[in-house]
């Protein structure tokens, strides 16, 4: 199936994705980052998958998300009658579970199950059991328990079972993980739980603001960040899947289930706009954890608790999505130097505190660290935000986000109360403003570059306005966001920078689709120079691009006309929200 075929559920701990035609063919367990018991995704069935039903096969006539909520509901109708299938994931008591309910809608539907439980990314074959009529599979340190109320017989490393179901009935399966050296878990029951899971999911949409002529767009994505958030710690994942190639048949191929500084930033202040201070709370508090120490030793990710040790490896026995290879785990950009996580952060501290979050101390010291830190670093190459693997060089946008950083530092000072030395940030913040107008602007183009004494352009310049380095009216803002469209246009869609062919900065081989989040940008940026129709015309094109149960990807290719990279992406719903915001 292609990536937009998939639909997401979870628990706030992790996440799994379900197909098109029942099958859910990713799962990690326990963590987003934990090694996946369903990899299909990446491979084959072999690798781990479930599917649930009709015996005649093929996609569910039609599907959707119950109301305000994570619940999928997945319909067919066949010659026999109709049938539901209900996937979800209950916030966690415990252990983490997955629930599938069957329910006859019309007539009577014949139905087929086949579960394929695999460890370690499809790597270990569990041995399973069977325990008071339920089914049981252990591997090393995992181990899972399938309590259903139809059995299901084994063969050939897999479980299956076919029944019919008339309307009215219910059949119902519970997936449930434990650490195998532990007692079996307590089992719950799946009726109970979806009308709590559903009473969850509606009152936390109704605890926040959400208004405007897109607010479906706006609440499903709203729902999809929140579902992408770690509830023990407040970390928030990137995105729940690996090695979704940004280019089909490509080595394009990253994990995404790690808390980028950024993306987490950019994340909280989307949920902060609409009234969820609980979890922009639950973050700091995760911040302070993670990142404390020296501030030269801050990274640009995480793990979801706060582990700092991501090391990049492949899993060779994966032949990846649509031959994608390799598949990767971990991500070596762990230990690049991204000077624009510190004006992320500093910025995202500043606003959850304009917006109401109370002062803490701890957070206070944390950012006259960072500060003490960019004073002196500031001016060194990076990497920059696209985390590319070729040289270092002085990313504009690395400067900006400094100056952002500067920018910030005084305003909670200034603003808020805070104690620092607030004249000596506006003063660094006045020497980067003016190095960036002198080093990073072409005036014979009237465009900003992609880094210093260079011609290329970045996407990532449409964020100059947003974050107040100059007015959108400002001549400079103008020229560089036609130029943005003019140069990095794909099929009206947004790149992030030249491909590899023509711009060898990122160090990599091969091409890519349009990303999102700069296209998202690019209208949010025209609606701010007072372009509103063309903005609102780039936005609906890009709502359009959203799967049948609103999800995006990480990039959309043109090329093929179809979603590509991770997905569900954060980075790709963040700036739906800020543009629906703007728009409105």
């Amino acid at each position: 199936m292609r990536i937009e075929d998939y639909a997401l559920i979870g628990d706030m701990q992790s996440a799994a994705l379900v197909g098109r035609d029942g099958s859910i063919d990713w799962l990690c367990l326990p963590r987003f980052d934990s090694p996946a018991c369903f990899a299909k995704l990446l491979g084959d069935a072999s690798h781990g998958s479930w599917w649930l039903g009709p015996s005649s096969g093929g996609p569910a006539t039609r599907r959707a998300y119950r109301g305000e909520t994570l619940i999928l509901e997945s319909v067919w109708d066949t010659q026999g009658g109709t049938v539901k299938v209900i996937d979800f994931m209950p916030p966690r008591h415990v252990s983490p579970d997955l629930v599938r309910v069957v329910e006859g809608v019309s007539g009577t539907v014949e139905m087929s199950t086949e579960l394929r439980i695999r460890f370690d990314y499809g790597r270990i074959v569990p041995w399973v059991r069977r325990t008071d009529g339920h089914l049981q599979a252990i591997g090393g340190p995992d181990s899972v328990w399938l309590h259903s109320t139809i059995p299901l017989k084994g063969g050939d490393y897999k479980h299956k079972a076919t029944f019919r179901v008339s309307a009215g009935e219910r059949q119902t399966f519970v997936f449930t993980w434990h650490p195998s050296h532990e007692p079996r878990p307590e089992g719950i029951d799946p009726i109970d739980q979806l009308g709590q899971t559903e009473a969850f999911w509606t009152e936390w949409v109704a605890s926040g603001s959400h208004g405007g002529p897109w607010r479906d767009a706006v609440v499903r994505s709203m729902v999809t960040l929140k579902a992408l958030t770690y509830a023990p710690t407040g970390g928030i994942v990137a995105a729940p899947t690996t090695s979704l190639p940004e280019d089909v048949g490509g080595v394009r191929n990253w994990d995404y289930r790690y808390c980028w500084l950024r993306d987490a930033s950019m994340t909280l202040d989307a949920l902060i706009q609409s009234g969820y201070l609980e979890e922009a709370g639950a973050w700091r508090e995760w911040l302070l954890r993670a990142i404390a120490g020296r501030p030269q030793d801050l990274q640009i990710m995480y793990g979801v608790a706060g582990e700092r040790r991501l090391p990049e490896t492949t899993l060779d026995w994966l032949p990846g999505y649509e031959a994608s290879r390799p598949v990767r785990i971990g991500n070596g950009a762990v230990d690049q130097l991204q000077l624009d996580v510190y004006g992320e952060v500093i910025n995202s501290l500043y606003q959850s505190r304009r917006h109401g979050l109370p002062p803490n101390e701890h957070a206070w010291q944390l950012t006259r660290k960072m500060m003490d830190f960019l004073e002196s670093g500031w001016d060194q190459p990076d990497e920059g935000l696209w985390e590319v693997r070729g040289p270092r060089r002085h990313f504009v946008h690395s400067k900006v986000m400094a100056w952002v950083a500067a920018d910030r530092a005084v305003r909670l000072v200034e603003e808020l109360s805070r104690s620092g030395p607030s004249g000596r940030w506006r003063a660094l913040a006045d020497r980067i403003h003016a190095e960036v107008l002198r080093k990073g602007f072409d005036p014979g183009r009237n465009t900003f570059t992609q880094s210093y004494g260079s011609r290329e352009l970045d996407a990532a310049l449409l964020l100059i306005p947003m974050m107040g380095f100059l007015p959108p009216e400002d001549p400079r803002v103008v020229g560089t966001i036609e130029a943005v469209e003019r140069e990095l246009s794909s099929d009206g869609f947004i790149l992030r920078y030249p491909i590899a062919e023509a711009n060898a900065v990122d160090g990599l081989p091969g091409g890519e689709g349009a990303f999102l989040a700069c296209s998202f940008w690019l209208a949010e940026a025209k609606a701010r120079i007072g372009r509103k129709e063309e903005a609102i015309e780039l936005f609906e094109r890009l709502l359009s691009l959203r799967n049948d149960v609103g999800l995006l990807a990480e990039e959309y290719d043109p090329r093929y006309g179809r979603l590509v990279g991770n997905f569900p992406q954060a980075f790709s719903h963040v700036p739906l929200i800020h543009t629906a915001q703007a728009l409105s």
